[in-house]
């Protein structure tokens, strides 16, 4: 039986094989779709799943042991579809640390997709400016992260047949995924900024103080996803890569307060760019022959 758990459990990665078989089965009951690419669309983002064909909706709450998505601008659901020729599997939301959910829980959906069929893995997010010169709208490629939020999703025993005791994250974001998307964009006749995502727990905004602490350790953008299914995929063996969009500055740039209206609108602006280029990276990379090749 699968139950809700909270923060102060830790699942572990031990018994996490029979909760992806449950997992597994329950989206083989829907459908037979095998994936290429997974792809998780973070706050305000998830009409990027519009362009999606032949696609399946199967709501988090109708998978064992998932919650309903509870974060504004999260829809809660896995879809499987086809995004030209290439088949995906989407997630629209994401389960969070500040929800009350256990870090093991927060990464199932990624190597959900992974169980599935995808190699490759594309985190994205709604993220605050950390650097100051990227402006709200900016799409940042992530080039590194921290892990800031103190937690870590492979703590307890570990199942080698998913993944080895100490991975190691040199590369958690692929360089050969990093290219393609900023080829992709210069096919859209647009740019992509680069730079280090700060993971936090939230669900509050950063203060001033905690926003030049980031700076100074090196950060570009700030928020609170993305870091731990980043780690998990790796352990797995799978290829990551992501993009922030940048919806505000942050904390103390400006003077003016934070508000996730704000971020929800900014995302709808710039979603439709964000939309294209993934549109056509997907086309590159998921008919390129191998597309887990090249993981480093």
């Amino acid at each position: 039986m699968y139950r809700h758990f909270g923060m102060s459990s830790s699942i572990g990665t031990s018994s996490l094989r029979t909760r992806l078989d449950a997992l597994e089965r329950a989206v083989r009951a829907r459908s037979d779709h095998v994936p290429r690419i997974g792809l998780v669309l973070g706050s305000g983002l998830g009409g990027i799943a519009d362009g999606l064909t032949d696609s399946i909706p199967i709501p988090f709450a109708e998978l064992p042991g998932w919650p309903s998505a509870s974060a504004p601008g999260h829809a809660g659901r896995l879809l499987l579809g086809m995004s030209g020729d290439v088949p995906v599997c989407c997630l629209q939301g994401r389960l969070h640390l500040y929800e009350g959910h256990d870090p093991a829980l927060v990464v199932e959906p990624v190597l959900l997709m992974g169980r599935l069929g995808a190699e490759v893995i594309v985190l994205t997010n709604a993220a605050g400016g950390v650097n100051e010169a990227y402006g709200a709208g900016t799409l940042m490629v992530i080039a590194d992260h921290l892990n800031l939020t103190g937690r870590m999703p492979l703590l307890g025993p570990n199942d080698d047949s998913l993944g080895p005791r100490f991975p190691d994250l040199t590369e958690t974001w692929s360089r050969r995924l990093r290219g393609a998307l900023h080829r992709a964009a210069a096919a859209e006749r647009m740019g992509l900024e680069e730079g280090v995502y700060a993971g936090l727990t939230g669900p509050t905004y950063e203060t001033p103080a905690e926003v030049r602490m980031l700076r100074a350790l090196g950060a570009d953008a700030v928020g609170m996803s993305t870091v731990l299914e980043a780690i998990a995929a790796r352990w797995a063996g799978l290829e990551v890569c992501g993009v922030s969009l940048v919806t505000n500055p942050g904390a103390g740039i400006t003077g003016a307060p934070l508000t996730h209206d704000e971020v929800l609108a900014a995302a709808a602006q710039a979603g439709p760019r964000l939309a294209r280029v993934l549109e056509r990276f997907i086309g590159t990379v998921g008919t390129a022959g191998t597309v887990g090749q090249g993981a480093g």
